[in-house]
């Protein structure tokens, strides 16, 4: 089969690669999309740690069912399908209590670190076990699949947050999982939703999808901006989709005394922490990992056209076009959100 292979760190090529074969439990897909993420491009340098070559990335996927593991259950040949991006166990502590993203023995298809090697999808196909799938209805195509991942790590952020019916929400940062995480928290009952981003383009979209107003992060004092729009108060919940300091720290002086904060965002393993400020407030501060079972939700959401991915697909490309991409996401190409892969074009 065809792979996009990270060869060594900042170099990508396409080639012949063995078929994945499969265990009893296990499915072949033959993979349809497959998104780059924003984790695959900081792996690309080699500055995660979690994409050591060589290695065939990509774990935001969907495809058909090419072949089945002799004791699969409930899938067959032909199948539409969609997949998680962690391999959880199923047997540990935390599987048990259905919090698959704490696995005690979590894999992530496409990593590479330490640990473990599992190849992605970024290849003409890729094996899963069976019980990290699910159906694919006809009615979401498949490179609005391959954002079900994306979308699945917005609603367990939202999840995590203590949202009463009438709240106000501000998401910081307006990048493709701020923008799912904005769909995601009006869905979960906020009445009133503000976007932050430095991007005025970026703020347009999130507006478009359903922000009440956008703040320029550039453009003055946002915290005093939250304030003004929340009656002197500040926001009851903020999600932190970034990851690094001075964005933690406008989420937490955007809420207010006794409000919520989401850590989802990921980019610095080490940040600034306002201690006091969360303290003399008495903030919540909760940390939103991958997603734990709410795959078949979004599905249903994405399908219902409640939650909208369209708007952040910027191009769809072929596993050889995908290596001049990748360089040109790496590089910051204006404008550019998602990119799919769509292995066989």
């Amino acid at each position: 089969m065809k792979a996009l292979l990270l060869s060594e760190y900042k170099k990508l090529d396409v080639v012949e690669f063995d078929e994945p074969e499969i265990g009893d439990h296990d499915l072949l897909i033959s993979v349809k999309a497959c998104g780059i993420c924003g984790s695959d491009i900081h792996g690309y340098d080699g500055s995660t740690g979690r994409r050591q070559p060589p290695l065939v990335m990509g774990h935001e996927a969907a495809g058909v069912v090419a072949k089945v593991g002799k004791s699969v259950a409930g899938f067959k040949e032909g199948d539409r399908v969609t997949f998680d991006s962690t391999v959880s166990c199923g047997h540990c502590f935390y599987c048990r209590r259905g919090e698959i993203n704490l696995c005690d023995n979590r894999m992530v298809l496409g990593v590479s670190c330490d640990e473990y090697r599992r190849h992605g999808a970024f290849a003409e196909y890729v094996a899963v076990p069976q019980h990290i799938c699910y159906h694919l209805p006809a009615s979401i195509p498949f490179n609005h699949a391959a954002m079900i991942e994306a979308v699945s790590v917005a609603v367990h952020a939202a999840g995590r947050a203590p949202v009463t019916l009438g709240d106000t929400a501000v998401v910081v940062g307006s990048g493709m999982i701020g923008l799912l995480a904005i769909q995601a928290i009006r869905l979960a009952g906020c009445s009133q939703v503000i976007a932050v981003d430095l991007d005025a383009n970026r703020l347009e979209v999130a507006k478009k999808l359903g922000a009440d107003v956008g703040i320029v992060a550039s453009e003055g004092n946002v915290e005093e901006k939250v304030r003004e729009l929340t009656g002197g108060r500040g926001a009851d919940v903020v999600l932190e989709v970034v990851g690094a300091t001075p964005t933690v720290k406008t989420a937490i002086g955007c809420a207010k005394k006794g409000g919520s904060i989401v850590l989802v965002g990921n980019l610095a393993p080490h940040v600034e922490f306002p201690l006091q400020a969360v303290v003399t407030r008495e903030l919540s501060v909760y940390g939103s990992c991958a997603s734990s079972g709410e795959y078949p939700a979004c599905i249903d959401l994405m399908a219902r056209g409640l939650i909208r991915v369209e708007d952040m697909i910027t191009a769809t490309a072929s596993l050889e076009e995908s290596v001049d991409w990748f360089a040109r996401l790496y590089s910051g190409e204006p404008g550019a959100m998602k990119v799919i892969v769509d292995p066989t074009r």
